[in-house]
């Protein structure tokens, strides 16, 4: 039996994987080849399917799963951009306040280039990863921003004078730091968060309610 109370749980791999794992260990569930199994998908046995953190609301909104553990980051990309705006039907329960890290905007270190392309230029070029959250955070700001999506190292953009700044992730700033870039602005802080599928979350309100009862009651992460 499911110690959750049956509940399927999407888990993200990656930097997530570890801590959401011991989580669910505290929770009473066997983990063992979770831990050990990077290849399989799908742990019928204890109620757990494995997949990217990005993908984790997908499959939450769908109902392939009741919950799932994703970071604030992904959620805020896949926020709605404008009212109206169709956004991931999914509800944010719980902060489970591990795997924190910033969203920052950085650029090369000494005069800030993006500052002095908005003042000679009146718009900036902006490379990310996350071209939803840069976009909106800009628009609040009330700033031009071009935006540049990349998918591999957004550092390598500033560095070869593509863009002028970027908007991403970061846990300790090192990688920022060895590439001669600075935090000019946090955008916001992200951990990793508990999220339900809103049919699950009415119909089996009691099981997620003692579960969320019951994480609540565990030692705050280190």
């Amino acid at each position: 039996m499911n110690p959750v109370g049956e509940l399927t749980i999407a888990v993200p791999r990656g930097a997530l994987f570890d801590e959401t794992v011991e989580l669910l260990s505290q929770l009473g569930l066997d983990v063992g080849e979770l831990r050990s199994n990077d290849r399989r998908l799908l742990f019928d046995d204890i109620g757990v399917i494995t997949m990217r953190s990005s993908d984790v609301p997908t499959y939450v909104e769908a109902g392939a799963a009741d919950l799932g553990v994703t970071g604030k980051d992904v959620l805020l990309e896949q926020a709605a951009q404008h009212p109206g705006e169709p956004g991931r039907d999914v509800y944010e329960l719980l902060d489970l306040r591990y795997g924190r890290c910033v969203m920052v905007l950085a650029s090369k270190a000494g005069p800030d280039p993006a500052l002095e392309a908005l003042r000679r230029l009146g718009v900036m070029r902006v490379a990310t990863k996350y071209p939803r959250i840069a976009a909106r955070h800009f628009e609040e700001t009330g700033r031009q921003a071009e935006i540049v999506e990349v998918k591999g190292s957004v550092e390598l953009a500033p560095l070869t004078g593509m863009v002028e700044a970027i908007v991403d992730l970061t846990a300790t700033g090192t990688t920022l730091q060895e590439n001669n870039l600075v935090v000019r602005e946090e955008i916001a802080v992200c951990t990793a968060r508990l999220i339900a599928n809103p049919v699950a979350h009415k119909l089996k309100a009691a099981r997620i309610d003692q579960l969320l009862e019951r994480i609540r009651g565990l030692p705050a992460p280190v």
